[in-house]
């Protein structure tokens, strides 16, 4: 069954690795940031997966849950919530696994940047904005994970200047 606590640990997961990393990464050093950060991004792999089972294989139907509303003022409301369907398990799997890929492989990449830990913290947070932009139920929502992916991406590409 698909249940607010599953979407919000599949979300969360990498949110949390990439807030441990951030700012604990000098005490927790380079191991434990990457340790952190890919066992975050795994949870929420294997967790999408299920999902993407639960959808595709056992007919599941599409699943949209509000977590908690941001403001009401008269006829609008805005809300954290998330729209589940076969094309969104399916998402999720696809930027959960690319993304484990990607941490795992920076393992290797970054070995001797003195940015080690802020890298992964980095490349976490692009993750949870990613799922944030894939799992919204609202343009609101959808629009808050896209400029997330933008300032992360921005902070990607501007990690050596």
């Amino acid at each position: 069954m698909i249940t607010k606590t599953l979407l919000l640990t599949i979300a969360l997961a990498p949110l949390l690795g990439a807030i441990l990393a951030g700012l604990f990464g000098r005490q927790i050093g380079r191991a434990g940031a990457h340790w952190i950060t890919i066992l975050g991004v795994t949870v929420s792999a294997v967790l999408s997966l299920y999902v993407l089972k639960l959808i595709a294989l056992d007919a599941h139907l599409p699943v949209n849950l509000s977590i908690y509303t941001w403001f009401e003022v008269g006829s609008i409301k805005a809300e954290v919530g998330f729209l589940v369907d076969a094309l969104t398990a399916t998402m999720m799997v696809v930027v959960t696994s690319v993304s484990l890929m990607v941490h795992i492989y920076t393992i290797g990449y970054m070995h001797d940047d003195p940015g080690y830990q802020r890298f992964f913290s980095y490349i976490s947070l692009f993750t949870f904005a990613m799922l944030m932009l894939v799992m919204s139920n609202n343009f609101m929502q959808l629009f808050f994970g896209w400029e997330a992916v933008g300032l992360v991406s921005y902070l990607l590409i501007g990690f050596w200047y």
